[in-house]
């Protein structure tokens, strides 16, 4: 794989250097760290922005080549959401890296808003990582929530975690939401929907989602991979399942498709990923190898 690892000076940067550098990843990988030093009219300003990135920069190097990583770093300046994913194209990268939050002040760099313009734009799949609570008899164990509606783009979500090694302990719960969803005294169906008609696409929604699952847990057992499977049934919306899954079973990790179907059974379209990249507490990885 070809990492893009963009950093700053920020905790949640931090994080994201010791969360690459604990994972196992396949041979050959490689990982190429960034930080960019935006641009001021002030010298001096400059030139002491370019001083801590740099030493940011020998401190991710040192960490990352600690644990076996083949590493190389890069300091630029200009726009941080333009630079890095100038940087993903150009190294063909499989995956960009960002931290979720930033510091203030002028040594700002992956707020939030950099973070979700890069899960939203960037050429390849992105992750964006939040620090959260590991179990403590195996911290190195990584709790994955697989979000899947069956689309191609679920599918290649489910091979991405195939094909990759993880920790010995890790878990893959996987998840698929039926949709349309019931109908409640809040949100009854329309009078003109015909309540016979709404109720037979409910069960054909309901079969495919059965198969989504079925369909993610056979490719992530054949790479002996342990897996749970979950069809939730909505009274809210996907994005709203999805996060609220995260946090009643503890996932450490998010994995969803950068889009699916259109129509009734659409699911995991950019407004979904991004909604879950936005609001859930753990980190979140937007697989984008599709088209």
């Amino acid at each position: 794989m070809k990492i893009l690892l963009a950093v700053d000076s920020s905790p949640a940067s931090s994080f994201a250097i010791q969360e690459v550098a604990r994972r196992p990843w396949p041979a050959g990988t490689t990982v190429h760290v960034l930080s960019v030093v935006e641009r001021w009219d002030a010298p001096a300003l400059v030139e002491g922005l370019n001083r801590s990135a740099s030493e940011l920069l020998r401190r991710a190097f040192a960490r990352l080549q600690s644990s076996g990583i083949c590493v190389a770093t890069e300091l630029l300046s200009g726009d941080p959401k333009e630079v890095i994913l100038e940087r993903a194209a150009g190294l063909n990268a499989d995956l960009v890296v960002v931290g979720s939050r930033s510091a203030t002040g002028l040594t700002r760099f992956l707020v939030g808003s950099v973070a979700l313009a890069v899960a939203r734009f960037a050429p390849c799949s992105v992750e964006i990582v939040r620090s959260g609570v590991r179990d403590e008899e195996n911290p190195d164990a990584i709790r994955i929530l697989l979000a899947t509606d069956g689309s191609t783009c679920s599918e290649v979500a489910a091979h991405s975690i195939a094909e990759r090694p993880w920790p010995a302990g890790s878990e893959i719960h996987i998840l698929s939401v039926v949709e349309p969803s019931l109908p409640s005294s809040r949100t009854p169906y329309p009078p003109y929907f015909d309540p016979e008609a709404m109720e037979a696409l409910r069960d054909e929604a309901a079969s495919k989602a059965e198969k989504a699952v079925k369909t993610a847990q056979n490719i992530v057992a054949e790479a002996g991979l342990p897996t749970t499977g979950t069809i939730a049934v909505p009274c809210a919306t996907p994005k709203e399942l999805i996060v609220e899954e995260t946090h009643r079973w503890g996932a450490d990790l998010v994995v969803v498709g950068s889009h699916g179907r259109r129509g009734i059974s659409r699911f995991l379209l950019g407004s979904v990923s991004e909604a879950v990249a936005s609001h859930a507490k753990c980190s979140v990885e937007i697989i984008r190898h599709c088209n």
